[in-house]
């Protein structure tokens, strides 16, 4: 499958008030993620697409994040497919955390990217 077309953005131009959909897997939500995002992992996205369309109505653009950028690629083709404006978060949670953007935990140590 070929990215080239997908929109993508640095982590550092997603505004603070950007509507993020977080697709990797629960542990790595768990040890870092950001703040508000919403968390669904890519395997559930086509289950759960009334969730992401519903948020993504008031939002108006929906960021997809993973944690470098190939997973969130693929769902934001997905999404660009079933009418969603979304754009992929280049490089990822790796790059956010790298950009300075603020993680949170699940856990009691300190947040970061796996």
């Amino acid at each position: 499958m070929h990215f080239a077309q997908v929109p993508a953005v640095d982590a550092a131009a997603v505004p603070q008030d950007g509507f993020l959909l977080d697709v990797r897997e629960d542990d790595e939500w768990a040890a870092g993620h950001a703040e508000g995002a919403l968390h669904i992992p890519m395997g559930l996205i086509p289950a759960r697409i009334g969730e992401v369309t519903e948020a993504a109505a008031e939002a108006d653009r929906v960021y997809v994040v993973c944690r470098v950028g190939g997973r969130s690629a693929r769902v934001t083709q997905y999404l660009l497919a079933q009418g969603v404006d979304a754009v992929n978060v280049d490089g990822g949670m790796l790059e956010w955390e790298a950009a300075g953007r603020p993680l949170t935990g699940d856990g009691d140590g300190q947040p970061r990217v796996i």
